[in-house]
């Protein structure tokens, strides 16, 4: 078994959610008391926030990068970003290391495909829905990206990271999320991205409406697990 490098704490809720599905899904595949190998750099979500909130990346890239060359130098096979938002600096840190690193936006493309859908709506942080980085891995695999309406995505923002990331479950927050998942698909959207690691709390569903809900935590983890176990990801 390869050992995976997770670096994490963006935030540390998502990053308790992959330890967890990691473990059970190597479980699931191997059985008995088998469990994963793991090394986890877990960083400080709050300045990182904080740099966000700034734009300054190159602080972010710097952090995540001395993350992932110490989970190098540790033994990690390769490497992933426990967070949707944190592969904004994913080329650099990708390069700052010799191991494979696993890009979360090719797992769901991947995923996607496999469904053979064309069109879906993105969820995320303002970031990962207003900015280039992750709609142009789904866009390079001939796949239409929608996005919310600019209220929407700020009430959704807004909900990530004074709620989620904070732990807290609300119901209003997940019928809002229903909400903007039914104007997507009103749209003519095939398919839901949850492009956020903590959306998964409010929307554990794998459909919604009729049409599929693409967990980008789940897909990340079986492509870790896979990429662990030395077979080809599907």
């Amino acid at each position: 078994m390869k050992t995976i490098g997770l670096i994490g704490g963006m935030s540390w809720e998502s990053t308790a959610h992959y330890y967890e599905k990691i473990n059970q899904e190597i479980k699931k595949r191997m059985g008995g008391l088998h469990s994963a190998k793991i090394i986890l750099n877990s960083l400080d979500f709050a300045p990182i926030a904080e740099w966000q909130e700034n734009n300054q990346w190159e602080q972010v890239a710097g952090a995540v990068i001395s993350a992932a060359q110490s989970l190098e130098r540790a033994g990690a096979d390769f490497i992933i970003i426990c967070s949707n938002t944190g592969h904004k600096v994913a080329q650099q840190v990708s390069a700052s290391v010799s191991i494979p690193f696993l890009h979360i936006a090719q797992a769901a493309s991947d995923k996607i495909k496999e469904n053979q859908l064309t069109k879906v709506g993105l969820l995320g942080t303002r970031y990962t829905m207003e900015q280039d980085f992750y709609k142009d891995v789904l866009k390079k695999n001939g796949i239409e990206v929608m996005i919310p309406d600019s209220e929407e995505r700020k009430r959704l923002n807004n909900i990530i990271f004074n709620e989620l990331c904070l732990g807290k479950i609300n119901k209003r927050s997940s019928d809002f999320l229903e909400h903007v998942i039914e104007n997507l698909i009103n749209h003519g959207c095939q398919g839901i991205v949850l492009g956020c690691t903590e959306l998964d709390m409010l929307i554990p569903d794998d459909e919604v409406s009729g049409v599929p809900v693409f967990d980008t935590t789940k897909i990340h983890v079986e492509a870790a697990v896979l990429q662990a176990l030395k077979q080809q990801v599907r």
